[in-house]
Parts: structure tokens; sequence; C-alpha cells
């Protein structure tokens, strides 16, 4: 028998995501079925929650979420509301990116925070990668992850001000004595004074 075919038969059944979302809620009533006009599904989880989630995922037999492929961060302040009356949202999403390579399901999971005091749990010590996921997110978006070991800036200067993939941040003219604008340039995502 090839290696490949004997490595396939021995890997468990993937998940389909009502099944996934049934057993985290069992421990996490908490959690929430999310999903997009295109139909994409994840589960929402609390911020303070996501590191007891992320150990659940990983070490449950069933999921065995073993692989962080991607964490990001998004901000919602331009995103368009569900109705003209609704106000803006203005929370940072942290977006994480699951695989089981055991049983070859994904899975979504997304965790709200507020802009204010943006602090969501840290994922470091269940998957090691997340460590310069949640530095990127932290650098550019300032999001703090509690209980990262190192949380510092990884893309920008250590004396960078502000966090550039904010909708509402506003970009510098100079750094360093160097102009960041050119002629003719303009910043389309953001305001620029």
């Amino acid at each position: 028998m090839s290696p490949v075919l004997s490595r396939n038969l021995n890997r468990g059944k993937a998940q389909p995501f009502d099944a996934i979302l049934a057993k985290v809620m069992v421990s996490f009533p908490s959690a929430k079925a999310g999903s997009s006009p295109n139909g994409e599904r994840w589960i929402a989880v609390q911020p303070s929650e996501m590191l007891e989630v992320a150990r659940f995922l990983k070490n449950d037999p069933d999921l065995s979420f073993d692989s962080l492929a991607c964490l990001t961060g998004v901000d919602l302040l331009k995103y368009p509301v569900a109705t003209k009356d609704s106000p803006p949202c203005t929370d940072l999403v942290c977006v994480y990116d699951l695989h089981s390579l055991r049983h070859n399901h994904e899975l979504r999971v997304k965790s709200s925070t507020s802009r204010e005091l943006p602090v969501v749990a840290s994922v470091e010590s269940v998957w090691g990668v997340a460590s310069f996921f949640e530095r990127e997110a932290f650098d550019l978006l300032g999001v703090s992850f509690a209980g990262h070991p190192n949380l510092r800036r990884i893309l920008l200067p250590e004396d960078w001000i502000g966090n550039p993939l904010r909708k509402d941040y506003v970009y510098p003219q100079t750094y360093g004595g160097v102009e960041l604008k050119r002629e003719g340039q303009t910043f389309e995502s953001g305001p620029y004074q």
C-alpha cells in the first residue's frame, strides 16, 4: 500500500460546521454562529474566552484544530450597517483561520473587541505561530493580546505613533525627517492632513 493511501486511511472524519458549532456551544454557551452575505460561516466568541476556546478546539479529539493558518484583524468603522438607522460599528475584530490536519476540516473563529480598550486573550500558548500574528495585529491595529509574552511592534519602528490599519488613522506627513507623501500621491485608505 502506498504511504499516501495509508496516511489517508488513518485520517479522521471531517466535521461539518453545524457539528463543530454544537460541540463548541456545549462548552461555551456564549459562542454564536455568524455568516456573511456570500454564505461563509464562522463562530463568534468573547475576547476573554478566546484562549479557552482555542485550547478546546485544539485538544478535542473530534476537532483537533492543530494549525492556525492565519490570524488577522479588521476595523469595522467604515463597513456598511444593517439599516440606515443603525449606528456605525466601531469594533475591531480578530479573525482566526484554523485547520485540522488530522480530520481535514477548517473553521473560522471571530472575536470582536471594543475600539477604546481592544484586548483579546492571547492564543500564543496554543499555537506558537500566533506570536507573530498577534504582534502584527498589535502593531497595525492596536489590539492588545492578554498573556502574550513579547507583545511589541513587529513591522513598524518602536517610536511610530498610531496604528495604520485603523480606518480613522491620520497618516503623518513626515517620519524621521523624511517626507512621506510624494507629489501627486493620495492615501485612499485613510485621511491625510
